[in-house]
């Protein structure tokens, strides 16, 4: 994986940590499953009628909307609002990466090396480091396991976005967006009721409001739009096993910034964890040594002619 490649994957990993403080500040006004809906059909509708269908084929697209973009936002808000900490969220879906990596060698069939296989090992090792210092914390279990839900889901849409191999990444990434806004609103409804949507969309004098409308417009245009589009360019030229990794940076991102903006406190132990998801991901993703030149004087090429 080229350097300059492997600096636009940890550019997406700032822009979704970041995400997690914009998606907080949402909860705070709109219902969660409204949210999502909301959030993808912000983007839906000017993708129909402006963004070119991708050349793709369908079922990966609808495969890559639904993991992606339907469940794993369905469970990640879902868990927040349940009382999962923006910092802690952000930890747990990273669980993706080694869900994508064992998905991918059990369904894809891709080799995992062993430099790879010892970098997640590092890094899922600083996640549990992480997450165990955080259990016993006001999160609880069903919010823990909302959010690992959605870790699930990105890894399935990680594969699908791998087998659909887009000529125009930005496209498929635009046009994923049209599957969730349907089922997320009729979930809504159901769920939530008109009566609690309709308050979000018309009570603008709260102290809330506007805040949660600045965070939904740096999820959709940064978190979506600009980080979802590199991350699809990327998935779409190397191998799921070799991208998934970086997304192992986003909780160091996001617990840190969420420490700042939140005054949600770090231990000593949750540090250790991150500095090793960081070495994980470096282990994982280093490309790997080329073998030395021979020199002219090195008798070796003469030998392997001769055999």
């Amino acid at each position: 994986m080229p350097t300059r490649h492997r600096l636009l994957a940890a550019i997406v990993a700032v822009c979704w940590g970041l995400n997690f403080l914009a998606i907080d500040a949402s909860l705070q006004h709109f219902p969660p499953f409204f949210l999502v809906a909301l959030r993808f059909a912000l983007i839906a509708v000017p993708t129909v009628l402006l963004v070119p269908f991708p050349r793709v084929p369908v079922r990966w697209l609808v495969g890559y909307g639904l993991g992606f973009g339907t469940f794993q936002f369905l469970f990640l808000y879902w868990g927040m609002a349940a009382g999962m900490p923006a910092g802690l969220s952000s930890l747990v879906l990273q669980a993706s990466a080694p869900f994508t990596v064992l998905l991918a060698a059990a369904l894809l069939r891709n080799p995992l090396t062993p430099r790879a296989a010892l970098g997640v090992l590092v890094a899922v090792a600083g996640l549990a480091v992480v997450g165990w210092q955080r259990l016993d914390g006001p999160a609880g279990f069903w919010p823990f396991v909302l959010v690992l839900a959605g870790a699930l889901s990105w890894a399935l849409g990680n594969l699908c976005t791998a087998q659909a191999r887009a000529p125009e990444p930005l496209h498929l990434t635009l046009w994923m967006s049209v599957v969730p806004p349907l089922p997320m609103l009729a979930l809504s409804l159901l769920v939530e009721g008109p009566d609690r949507i309709a308050d979000s969309l018309t009570r603008w004098d709260s102290p809330d409001a506007w805040p949660a409308v600045l965070g939904l417009a740096y999820t959709v245009l940064v978190g979506t739009v600009l980080g979802s589009g590199i991350w699809t360019w990327l998935m779409a030229r190397h191998r799921a096993g070799t991208v998934a990794p970086f997304s192992m940076l986003v909780p160091v991102v996001g617990m840190s910034a969420a420490w700042l903006v939140l005054g949600e406190t770090v231990s000593a132990g949750e540090s250790a964890g991150a500095v090793l998801v960081v070495a994980g991901v470096l282990v994982a993703t280093r490309p790997a040594r080329p073998p030395a030149p021979l020199s002219a004087s090195d008798p070796r090429p003469q030998a392997a002619r001769a055999g």
